[in-house]
């Protein structure tokens, strides 16, 4: 019944997946697991040797790819260089050295538990990836994403992105050289070798000379200008697949077109939501897919996998952080950040069972890796200090006894992250204020939603981003620290039917995100000072109130302190308390 219900009604189908998996996630949510072991457990439970929820395989193919393409989009979009630059050395060779070693040890593994070469290549290289958005979630929630440790783990996670997505733009073309002798296998080479140059010379001449005008246009439109994010990863993707590469490849470098531009922030940050939504249909697609009989079969590989990853990983780590002069603490808490596998793997294992390298059961495997080391994983990030002061008398071994590159690091780090304030709003009052605490010695960046008001800060020299602040991913990404202040300057609005309050809006994100520092922001009426205050507001600032006190102390000569006495939090008058 159920079958005939869903093959007259894929509304109805994905209705009832979409509830399934909600109930899955919020479970997960429970037991402080990751969406994607939420996501990858629903698939399974929901795929024909369960529940038997998923029949229309087409119509969620079609969804999984769009989540792939929006997934590599925001990758390239994030794609931060001058992070890489910043902790250079220490990202690249961690990174690339991980890569290596779990690979070699992982292929030495996997032939010794009875695979064939190719598919243990394939496994091997899978266990490589960690996963830089449940890395990147977990060291956000606990403050720790600007800590030295985590500005590493993101420098080499960004690295193992480059280099998975490498690896799939190769795989994606083993096939080209099917052809009658060694010439047309070389001429298929050149051929790819044109395209592809073409290509990338298309996508850097867009970059150059078009990416920034085209998006200043779109920004005063926020819809438009996610549409055309969106429309912009798909057309790529789609051109890099009729070119013969792989639609990840178009994706990714869609995304790192626009990487450069002053509004990836924004961007990325409402991209975020419909990634994750549709990523959902990507594992449910992968999960319908895969037998229990065979995960079963592959329980005990997968045990032993996942102590490699989940104690081999971090341990390479370790040890290539503390030959390059870091501390052991450092070493460890960005070690844990690789103790699991990623969404990366998930998909290139899908990539290698379409083009036939792999089967299902090795699908299965890497799927059962990624269930036990994600889930683990997450309380090993979460637990880490605890951890590492259980360990510490072990790890000793993995410290050199002049430990000068971490300081260095911290060094470079400290002068390139740090601002003592951010100025939200560049309106008259709000440039006033920049202008005014750069002019007392302090480093400010201005943040506002105008793509006018950031071109010419941006003309001034003056640190500046384009972003919506009321939007959780954004302030996520923003250099938040302790005696910082936060001064929003910007005029209030009312959003929604319902009237709801940026200013309140800011205040609760910032509470939510665990902004450690002071808030300032601007009230328009002295009846929203006490609202201000109940919510978190460090001082409430009133313009005209302020100005009123300053001309009034200008016109009758007295600057004393009593001349017209206000509340020190914001110039509201004592008779307005």
């Amino acid at each position: 019944m159920i079958e005939s219900l869903f093959a007259e009604n894929v509304f109805i189908e994905l209705a009832v997946i979409l509830l399934f998996s909600t109930v899955i996630a919020a479970v997960g949510l429970f037991l402080h697991q990751p969406l994607i072991v939420s996501f990858l457990a629903a698939g399974i439970l929901a795929g024909h040797s369960v529940f038997g929820l998923v029949h229309s395989e087409e119509q969620i193919a079609v969804l999984a790819e769009f989540g792939i393409a929006l997934l590599l989009f925001v990758v390239g979009l994030k794609l931060d260089l001058g992070l890489i630059r910043t902790v250079g050395r220490v990202a690249l060779v961690t990174g690339l050295g991980q890569v290596l070693f779990t690979s070699v040890i992982g292929f030495v593994m996997c032939l010794g538990l009875g695979f064939e070469p190719l598919p243990s290549a394939y496994i091997a290289v899978a266990l490589t990836f960690s996963s830089t958005i449940i890395v990147v979630k977990l060291l956000s929630d606990k403050g720790e994403i600007d800590a030295l440790h985590g500005r590493v783990a993101l420098g080499f996670l960004i690295v193992q992105d480059i280099v998975v997505v490498l690896v799939m733009i190769g795989l994606s073309s083993m096939g080209v050289g099917d052809g009658d002798g060694d010439r047309s296998v070389i001429l298929a080479w050149v051929l790819v070798v044109l395209k592809g140059g073409l290509f990338l010379a298309g996508i850097a001449v867009f970059m150059r000379l078009l990416a920034d005008r085209v998006l200043r246009r779109l920004a005063h439109s926020p819809e438009l200008l996610v549409l055309f994010a969106v429309t912009w990863a798909v057309t790529l993707a789609s051109l890099s697949e009729t070119m013969g590469f792989s639609k990840e490849m178009g994706a990714f470098l869609a995304g790192v077109s626009l990487a450069s531009t002053h509004y990836r922030e924004a961007i990325g940050a409402r991209l975020v939501s419909l990634r994750d939504f549709l990523l959902l249909f990507f594992f449910i697609h992968l999960g319908s897919g895969l037998e229990m009989g065979l995960i079963g079969a592959q329980m005990w590989p997968a045990v032993w996998l996942s102590l490699f990853v989940l104690i081999g990983n971090p341990v390479i780590v370790l040890i290539l952080m503390g030959v390059m002069g870091y501390r052991k603490r450092t070493g460890f808490l960005a070690g844990l950040t690789v103790a699991q596998i990623s969404e990366f793997s998930l998909i290139f294992a899908a990539l290698g069972l379409s083009l036939g390298h792999i089967g299902l059961e090795h699908v299965g495997l890497i799927t059962l890796v990624g269930l036990i080391t994600i889930g683990l994983s997450t309380y090993m990030i979460i637990y880490s200090q605890a951890l590492y002061a259980r360990l510490d008398p072990l790890l000793g071994l993995f410290e050199r006894h002049n430990p000068v590159q971490e300081q260095a690091l911290e060094d470079r780090l400290s002068e390139n992250q740090t601002f003592d304030a951010i100025v939200i709003g560049l309106g008259r009052f709000g440039s006033n204020i920049a202008r005014g605490l750069r002019q007392e010695g302090w480093t400010v960046l201005s943040i506002d939603f105008d793509p006018q008001m950031v071109r010419q800060a941006r003309k001034q020299g003056h640190p500046v981003l384009f972003g919506d602040v009321t939007d959780p991913e954004f302030i996520r990404d923003l250099p938040l620290r302790p005696k910082q202040w936060i001064i929003s300057a910007f005029r209030v609005r009312q959003e929604g039917a319902a009237g709801t309050n940026t200013v309140l809006t800011l205040l609760k994100t910032l509470k939510d995100q665990g902004y450690p520092g002071q808030i300032a922001v601007t009230a328009q009426q002295p009846s929203e000072v006490i609202t201000y205050r109940g919510h978190g507001a460090d001082l409430v600032l009133l313009p005209f109130a302020d100005a009123a006190r300053h001309a009034v102390a200008k016109l009758t000569r007295d600057t004393r302190d009593d001349a017209f006495r206000f509340l020190d939090m914001g110039g509201v008058p004592e008779a307005e308390r």
